[in-house]
């Protein structure tokens, strides 16, 4: 079993699904994406296999907290012949930590097209680089020469290092656990020097809509811009493109930074 696979392991009872020893990463929090990835796994785990990731919209109300038991309730809104629905909320000792409502979609015939992009960063041109954050072990990242941060400021190039099962929710979920990789030093207010000892950062909410099937074993670019800075918040809209410029998935997330 591949390591996202194993982070998808819950123990079931019913609609509720438990990780008894969550980790995700060093520091005092667990790490967003990672919840949100199990959050959409619970989610997939109560639709029918054919129904595929359509989008998610995550709240992150409090910080998780390491080896504290973390259930995934899950609520079946809706059951449609297209589409379903599913609100989920995670759970640590009785406290929301994040809410999220996700869709899933038969795939249908139709148009296919997106806006040809404009790469900011050539795979050739960036380097290989290994932030300062335990969560990215599995994942092989090449950012721009001008970032000289301990993380992964996009536009970066990304591909999982170990194999991912070939399941389309699995892999959905790894590209959730990735979106969440880079949006909040991308949503710094500007002049703001991206270091760990400057302010406060944290994400608020996340979305992602699934556009086209992830390879987790292909290279990846993932390109964000900030649109926003006000009231303490920062604003980022993100777009994941496939190595030969096919548009995978769009992310928006708002993040706090307090400086």
């Amino acid at each position: 079993m591949s390591w996202i696979g194993d982070l998808l392991s819950f123990d079931r009872d019913g609609d509720v699904f438990v990780v008894t020893d969550p980790a995700g990463g060093r520091g005092e929090r667990l790490f967003g994406g990672m919840i949100a990835a199990q959050a959409l796994g619970a989610a997939g785990a109560t639709v029918e296999p054919d129904k595929l990731p359509q989008s998610l919209h995550a709240y992150f109300v409090r910080g998780g907290r390491h080896a504290v038991a973390l259930q995934f309730h899950v609520e079946r809104t809706r059951d449609g012949r297209s589409f379903d629905t599913r609100r989920v909320t995670a759970v640590q000792e009785g406290q929301v930590i994040l809410e999220m409502i996700a869709s899933f979609h038969r795939p249908e015939t139709g148009a296919d097209w997106h806006p040809a992009p404009a790469a900011s960063l050539e795979l050739d041109a960036a380097q290989p680089k290994q932030p300062n954050l335990s969560i990215t072990e599995h994942l092989e990242i090449r950012t721009a020469p001008s970032d000289p941060s301990a993380f992964a400021v996009p536009p970066y190039w990304v591909r999982f290092r170990d194999h991912v099962e070939d399941d389309p929710l699995l892999r959905a979920c790894a590209l959730t656990f990735v979106t969440d990789l880079g949006p909040v030093p991308a949503a710094r207010p500007e002049g703001t020097p991206l270091r760990p000892d400057v302010g406060f950062a944290a994400s608020l909410d996340h979305s992602v809509w699934f556009h086209r099937p992830f390879d987790p074993a292909a290279w990846h670019r993932y390109e964000v811009r900030r649109v926003n800075n006000n009231d303490s918040r920062g604003l980022v809209m993100g777009s994941m493109y496939r190595h030969d410029d096919q548009l995978i998935a769009s992310m928006t997330q708002e993040a706090l930074w307090r400086v």
